[in-house]
């Protein structure tokens, strides 16, 4: 994976929390089983569509009831005076004079059913859910002002289930699983340290094809650590940096790491020519392992990275921009979504009570995996442009839906405002 917004296990301590609330990609929609968001983008509707008398109006050209409901501090929720259950949109309008999220949730248990955010003042946004038994409340959280839960709303005698709702994680649910992982990634550095330097000690040598050899495994190592790439800093762009923006391309002085090293491994360069660049490597790579320790990783984005390892994958792997020359971008899918599942699992205590689609996310997974491994052979993986068409659909498809379904993950797990 390409550099992005990407020894003994000591305790790495406790992690600050962060001072700033992170902008968050949220995703998805509830008829797909997760929380409907909307993105922050767009100024939104400037009136109501189709909104009778009371707010409210079935004849709407999508063929949902539409009900206007008010956004303002001194009126969160106002306008939803006859609740009917079923699939539905409300459309809220920002009456007030400052910028909002709004929340529509149960008022018991803080659960989510859908969210809105920067609905800028004077505007209106759709929102679209599925509602059936139960009580329901809008929550409305002005910027720089406190939330306002507006008037509880009951539902009964309906036929129709609730679509789903999820109570949000706090950042301090998030410390633990993130200090785990920390940990876990501490022990990779070490298992990576110590096949780099196999690498580096065949190319020293001058034992080319042992250097061929030990290169995949170590830098498989470096790929199964995705969720942590954005705290490694300028170490990520050193040990596994791509020529993009680079002048000079595989010849630019600043083209180092494992890519350079494949390059040089699979154009016939000479061992006296490499050997600069793979001892380069190996300090890079022991300056990583010596450093993790008193590296913090961000809470609040460890869920978003469980989505964005994969992501990343199907951007780059999957296209073969990540390819000088080893041929092994499958295998570095695989390593990826090794390191999906190590994070997955570490998350999986705070997913299994928010995420009702999350035995299908096992199910892809697994499917996925048994894509990949279809095209192992004995560690000699087939190369991307020797896929024949329906292997390369398969793996696309395989691949894309996995993603789709990780960004639940990443809804379900970005830290919202509650107070």
């Amino acid at each position: 994976m390409p550099d992005t917004a990407r020894g003994a296990e000591a305790e790495p301590g406790p992690i600050p929390p962060s001072s700033v609330r992170p902008t968050r990609r949220r995703t998805l929609l509830l008829a797909a089983g997760a929380l409907m968001a909307v993105a922050a983008a767009g100024a939104g509707l400037l009136a109501a569509r189709g909104s009778g008398a009371g707010g409210q109006s079935a004849g709407a050209a999508d063929g949902l009831r539409h009900t206007t409901v008010e956004v303002a501090t001194a009126a969160c929720g106002h306008g939803w005076t006859h609740p009917q259950p079923g699939r539905q949109v409300f459309e809220l309008h920002n009456t007030s004079s400052t910028a909002a999220e709004v929340y529509l949730t149960n008022p018991t248990t803080g659960a989510v059913y859908g969210e809105v955010e920067g609905l800028a003042p004077g505007t209106v946004r759709p929102l679209a859910v599925t509602l059936g038994n139960g009580s329901y409340a809008f929550k409305c959280l002005p910027d720089d002002a406190d939330a306002v839960t507006g008037p509880t709303v009951r539902i009964t005698g309906s036929k129709v289930r609730s679509g789903p709702a999820a109570v949000p994680i706090t950042q301090q649910e998030l410390i633990p699983p993130t200090l785990a992982y920390q940990k876990w990634i501490q022990a990779r550095t070490v298992e990576l340290a110590e096949k780099t330097d196999v690498l580096r000690d065949a190319v020293d040598r001058g034992d080319l094809a042992a250097a061929r050899a030990a290169w995949l495994p170590a830098h498989l190592v470096y790929e199964r650590m995705g969720a942590a790439y954005g705290t490694f800093g300028d170490s990520d762009g050193a040990i596994n940096g791509t020529t993009a923006g680079l002048s000079g391309g595989v010849h630019d002085a600043g083209f180092t790491g494992f890519h350079r090293v494949e390059y040089g491994l699979w154009h016939g360069e000479s061992a006296s020519g490499l050997r600069g660049p793979a001892d380069q490597l190996a300090k890079d790579v022991h300056k990583l392992e010596s450093s993790w320790p008193t590296q913090r990783m961000d809470p609040a984005d460890t869920g978003l990275r469980a989505h964005e390892i994969l992501e990343n994958t199907v951007q780059f792997e999957l296209t073969g921009r990540t390819d000088y020359g080893s041929g092994t971008n499958l295998a570095t899918a695989r390593a990826n979504l090794d390191g999906t599942r190590a994070l997955l699992g570490y998350l999986r205590p705070l997913l299994k009570t928010r995420d009702t689609g999350l035995g299908a996310l096992d199910s892809w997974m697994d499917r996925a995996q048994h894509t990949l491994d279809g095209l192992d052979h004995s560690g000699k993986w087939t190369p991307l442009a020797r896929l024949t068409r329906p292997q390369r659909e398969k793996v696309d498809a395989d691949l894309g839906g996995l993603v789709e379904r990780l960004a639940d993950v990443a809804a379900l797990t970005d830290v919202r405002r509650t107070a």
